[in-house]
């Protein structure tokens, strides 16, 4: 589908510095060809080679991560991972964890040089489970945010079902900051728009559309449902506890007090995976946009001196 290039997406980053008092490191947007046709793409803070590896939660992108990068002030790479952002979407509709990992697999093979820090955020961080259990050579430490296998996030509220399952295009962005408000989703309107700007694009006939698969998705779904089709799977697989049983790096899962994951399920997790750290920080399930300098802090101590 053509799609109209916007490159103001770096746009926000000096007012988000600013609130922090932090210089705006280099940031470039890198693309990679893969094997079957489609583009893997993300986003390179800083001159040096990353360390860190950053995987946002479903329907996310790879900004999801600016203030926290911003507040790490380390190289970073931030990965969109397929079905979002500027990744292509699979025609097969598989975003499970497994396979989302083979795509974060060849980029690290491309533009890494040294095991990195893999943080994962909700999907992300099971995809960085699965990663982690197939190529132990490029993961030095696992940390996944407000996800155990033992929860199914993926269908979401139901508020949130009902957002992505109405209109899959609107006239333009403000139509759409408007809808997300009556929701009540995100806070100040000034960071409302900042997220749709993000997370949509423009089409060739002018309008904005969702640039993750699962909003369209969910219109689907929600169609079939109506006519009465049977539901489709979960996204999130149990397989993810074999996959943190097969990992060999250190773990940490991080706790979003006001989140998904509750204290029964962080437990849950240190008894079936021997040696993991459970962290509890005092924010809501996207604890990289809530609570980015307390997640930084911790990043930073996994990292080694640069």
């Amino acid at each position: 589908m053509d799609v109209v290039t916007d490159i103001s997406e770096f746009r926000y980053l000096p007012a988000q510095a600013q609130a922090l008092s932090a210089p705006v490191p280099p940031v470039e947007r890198l693309t990679l060809q893969l094997a079957d046709g489609r583009s893997l793409s993300a986003l390179r803070y800083g001159t040096d080679a990353p360390r860190v590896t950053l995987l946002h939660g479903a329907g996310l992108n790879a900004h999801t991560w600016d203030t926290t990068v911003l507040s790490l002030q380390r190289p970073v790479l931030a990965i969109d991972l397929a079905g979002h952002g500027d990744s292509s979407w699979r025609d097969d509709r598989d975003y499970t964890p497994r396979t989302l990992a083979a795509d974060v697999a060849a980029a690290l093979d491309a533009w890494t040089e040294a095991p990195q820090v893999v943080v994962g955020h909700s999907l992300g961080g099971l995809t960085g489970a699965a990663l982690a259990a197939a190529r132990p050579d490029l993961v030095a430490e696992l940390i996944v945010v407000d996800i155990t296998p033992g929860i199914d996030v993926s269908a979401g509220p139901a508020a949130l079902r009902e957002f992505y399952a109405g209109p899959t295009d609107f006239a333009t962005r403000d139509e759409l900051v408007d809808r997300a408000i009556a929701f009540g989703f995100g806070g100040a309107r000034a960071d409302t728009e900042r997220g749709v700007f993000l997370n949509t694009r423009v089409r060739a006939d002018g309008r904005v559309e969702w640039k993750h698969h699962f909003a369209h998705l969910a219109a689907q779904t929600l169609a079939a449902h109506d006519a009465g089709a049977p539901a489709s799977p979960s996204l999130l697989h149990e397989t993810g506890w074999a996959d943190l049983l097969q990992t060999s790096a250190p773990i940490t899962l991080v706790r979003a007090t006001s989140g998904f994951v509750s204290e029964a399920d962080a437990e849950e997790l240190g008894r079936r995976v021997s040696g993991a750290r459970l962290v509890a920080i005092d924010a809501t399930h996207n604890v990289q946009e809530t609570a980015p300098t307390g997640l930084a802090s911790l990043i930073a101590s996994a990292v080694p001196a640069l």
